[in-house]
């Protein structure tokens, strides 16, 4: 076997080993700066039928991605009314990751803050999971609008990163930012204590532009480092045309900052944003007769530019 089909065999986690946060930019084991691409999944309460191994490995082996996310829904019939079983599909989707050789975001999928339930979440996912250098955990999917970063935000996330620092005090932090993720140069303004902690950036192509791309730039400009958790092709509400142009300017901008990025969502939910059509199986292997526009469109650049993921 020559030395590049062995490189090229080597899994994203075998490759980069553990992340950290080094200035605005988050790096690798060698220093090296990473650009991870990948699929967050729908929220765990509504397409669980998505959150089990197969799924992930088609991910990895097919599309080619290098992370995935679990979207832990909270509230509307999730966690906090059915832990144990929403947990189970959470393990499942990070189990399968490890055995892949790949990244996993552990989502807490709120929009309002329950520090309590999520500090006991994460402490668990921690002592069960902070041994593998696979695990990203993202303490707050998309604080609304009204939670402020001072008063409400910046507590809630020191109370839930004390809680996983105490089992696991090196995998990456990736904190949610006020107004849906997207004031993140707010949070850069105020950062938190941790040294290991990023910030989330979300946007939408067909209602985000470059607006938003300009808040994200001076977030990095005052020395935060950024991860877009989600991002979707059409408007916010997730439906709306794929705004293929503008897609293709994220892909750029996030390029040239090596953010990485996962798309939203693994999900045959009859919208746009959805990677699948409605009936796509829960056992992966999905045909091109059943990926949306916007999946293919995902699955594509996932292909392009996740090239170390080809022939394994």
């Amino acid at each position: 076997m020559t030395g590049a089909t062995t490189a090229a065999a080597r899994t994203p986690v075998q490759e980069h080993g553990a992340l950290r946060v080094q200035g605005n930019r988050i790096v690798d084991q060698h220093g090296k700066h990473v650009v991870l691409r990948g699929m967050s999944l729908f929220w765990s309460q509504w397409q669980g039928k998505y959150y089990n191994r197969a799924v992930v490995r088609t991910l990895a082996k097919d599309w080619h991605a290098d992370v995935v996310r679990a979207a832990m829904g909270v509230h509307s019939g999730g966690y906090l009314e059915r832990p144990a079983a929403e947990m189970r599909k959470v393990e499942k989707v990070i189990d399968a990751a490890i055995a892949e050789g790949i990244y996993v975001i552990v989502d807490w999928h709120a929009h309002d803050p329950e520090p309590k339930a999520a500090a006991d979440f994460f402490a668990r996912i921690a002592r069960n999971y902070g041994r593998h250098p696979n695990i990203i955990y993202e303490t707050y999917n998309e604080p609304l609008p009204k939670h402020g970063w001072a008063a409400v935000l910046k507590p809630y996330h020191n109370q839930v990163i004390a809680s996983i620092r105490a089992a696991d005090p090196d995998n990456l932090i990736v904190a949610g930012t006020r107004s849906w993720s997207q004031d993140v140069d707010e949070a850069a303004a105020d950062p938190l204590a941790d040294p290991n902690t990023a910030y989330t950036l979300h946007f939408y192509a067909g209602t985000h532009r470059q607006p938003l791309r300009d808040k994200a730039d001076r977030a990095m400009k005052l020395g935060a480092a950024l991860f877009v958790t989600e991002w979707g092709s059409t408007d916010a509400n997730g439906n709306g045309n794929v705004d293929v142009a503008e897609t293709r300017r994220w892909f750029d901008f996030m390029e040239k900052n090596k953010l990485s990025y996962l798309n939203w969502s693994i999900a045959d939910k009859n919208e746009s944003s959805a990677a699948l059509l409605p009936g796509a199986s829960p056992s992966g292997k999905w045909p091109d007769n059943m990926i949306s526009q916007s999946g293919k469109l995902t699955r594509d650049q996932l292909r392009r530019m996740n090239t170390t993921r080809k022939g394994n």
